[in-house]
């Protein structure tokens, strides 16, 4: 059975560290995976949010 380079290099580097699937596995948790949101929580930030005057630096104009 043919095995591609990059298939092979894969092979050998699964080999040569087995933790690395556990690894990724939690570099995607950490930057991709995230909470589902909280629909009630986030209406209730958008209502309590103070809006911002046009011109920030001069509020005293």
């Amino acid at each position: 059975m043919y095995l591609s380079d990059i298939t092979q290099f894969i092979n050998q580097m699964k080999e040569q560290k087995p933790s690395l699937e556990a690894e990724q596995r939690k570099g995607r948790a950490l930057l991709w995976d995230k909470q589902p949101i909280d629909l009630d929580e986030s209406s209730e930030i958008k209502t309590s949010r103070v809006e911002q005057t046009p011109y920030v630096y001069y509020q005293n104009f």
